[in-house]
């Protein structure tokens, strides 16, 4: 049940990390970039962002758990 659990989270982490290398990709090709290096997360940017932390802390949590039992 772990091991299957891990996989999930662990497809749902690669596709969040993904989907932001991909939008800050393309935000430098249209010129997003501008003259300042810091940029907020606002939105969906955002939302990505905080679920890429939380499924790579349960992906920790699931891996520590695996070991264990």
């Amino acid at each position: 049940m772990l091991l299957i659990g891990q996989i999930v989270v662990s497809i749902i982490l690669i596709a969040l990390i993904l989907v932001q290398e991909r939008s800050s990709g393309l935000s430098g090709v249209f010129g997003g970039q501008g003259a300042t290096p810091y940029q907020t997360r606002r939105g969906l940017e955002k939302a990505i962002y905080w679920g890429t932390i939380v499924a790579a802390a349960i992906f920790a949590l699931l891996a520590i758990l695996n070991l264990v039992l």
